[in-house]
């Protein structure tokens, strides 16, 4: 199979214009939480987590049917029903005045799944094997794009007022959906798909389904544990920034833009030079500890020029993902790709569950005015330690990779 180029610009288009109204609101989260009376730094984090995690639980329980669904229907309906869900979404956070609403709305974006399951699968279908893992690499490029021009721009939006970067994320997603109505194409032939399940609505079940498939198990198991650790970065960043160094809204912009700015190069360029000369398992590892370099250096940062030394490891561990998951997508059938890539998201989404209601009490208990030891960057600690466990799950991937090269 040949990449279809035209559709896989397309698919990155969209991709790059949901990231910018993703990227608008990172920046602004403390000043939201403060907007709705969550209170100071440490506990507008722990309830920027509690939204965080609503939204992962509601993608949790439907990620797998949102697969199933595009192995049965195709990938285009199902891409524009979750791009229409987020503009509402966004359009319900401008006009929030208290938490629950704002609670309301995550759920709502989390059942749709967003976009990124389905454009995982769209891209899966349009290239080969081999190209697979370098191609979601784009995606991540993608996104870092878009976290290039949303963040600053949120930043900038903010000092209007705090609900801009809101109606401009709605105005993009409400874009993005007739962007995709009128020229994205179908990618997954009549021929391919397959009767919908009523097994994929169990996601307990899909995952366990996909665990036991031949060689899917170490995959699954270390993205998990990889996208838990992770999950300190979209959690904690900004509340981290403003309280260990007193970053403004403006900054914190800027820091996630040089961050996208990082993710675009190592995902878009770097990746697809480095896997063809040292592979898929060198390069995941290589991100692996690239990323535990970076949560010790921010777990002990007492500067700020810290933040931008170690940065470039953040960036470089974000191509962990798209190689472990390139792996396991070779592992299946095109008529189960949808359905794999729903369970993916599913135990990223147990992670973004999860990892908030631990991360966020963490955060609080050593960035407290009285805590016995100040210590703000202690979850990028716990991080560097999880990596280390990721790492040694990964391990054992390589003959995996070799055999679906």
């Amino acid at each position: 199979m040949q990449t279809n180029r035209g559709a896989l610009w397309f698919i990155l288009a969209t991709l790059l214009l949901d990231a910018i109204g993703i990227g608008l609101i990172f920046p602004i989260m403390p000043d939201l939480m403060e907007r709705v009376g969550a209170g100071d730094t440490a506990t507008g984090a722990f309830w920027g987590g509690v939204l965080m995690a609503a939204y992962a639980g509601a993608q949790f329980l439907c990620g797998p049917a949102i697969g199933g669904i595009s192995d049965a229907l195709g990938r285009k309906p199902v891409l524009l029903v979750t791009l229409a869900a987020l503009a509402v979404d966004y359009l319900i956070m401008a006009l929030a005045t208290g938490f629950w609403v704002l609670l309301v709305g995550r759920v709502l974006a989390g059942v749709a799944g967003a976009t990124y399951i389905t454009a995982t699968a769209y891209l899966a279908d349009i290239s080969k094997p081999e190209d697979r893992a370098a191609n979601f690499g784009l995606i991540g490029a993608a996104f870092g794009v878009g976290f290039v021009i949303g963040p600053a721009l949120g930043g900038l939006l903010a000092g209007i007022h705090v609900t801009a970067p809101f109606w401009a994320a709605g105005a993009l997603a409400a874009a993005n959906f007739v962007f995709g109505l009128f020229v994205l194409p179908e990618s997954l032939a009549p021929e391919k798909r397959r009767r919908f399940d009523r097994r994929d609505l169990n996601p307990f079940g899909s995952i366990l389904a996909a665990a036991r498939l031949p060689g899917l198990g170490l995959p699954l198991a270390g993205l998990f544990v990889f996208e838990f650790s992770n999950m300190v970065y979209p959690v904690l960043w900004a509340f981290w920034l403003r309280e260990a160094f007193g970053w403004s809204s403006v900054l914190i912009g800027g820091s996630l833009a040089c961050y996208g700015i990082g993710v675009a190069l190592t995902q878009g360029a770097l990746m697809r030079l480095l896997i063809p000369r040292i592979g898929t398992w060198h390069t995941l590892m290589l991100a692996v500890v690239a990323g535990i370099v970076a949560s010790l250096a921010y777990g002990v940062a007492s500067a700020a020029w810290v933040v931008w030394v170690f940065l470039p490891f953040a960036c470089l561990s974000d191509m962990a993902p798209p190689n472990a998951t390139g792996i396991a997508t070779n592992l299946v059938a095109d008529d189960r790709l949808g359905l794999l890539q729903g369970v993916i998201g599913s135990l990223g989404a147990v992670a973004a569950i999860t990892a908030p209601l631990i991360v966020t009490p963490l955060f609080r208990f050593f960035a407290a005015p009285h805590a016995p030891l100040y210590l703000p960057g202690a979850p990028f600690l716990m991080t560097a330690a999880l990596l280390v466990i990721s790492g040694a799950i990964f391990w054992p991937m390589r003959r995996q990779a070799t055999a679906t090269a």
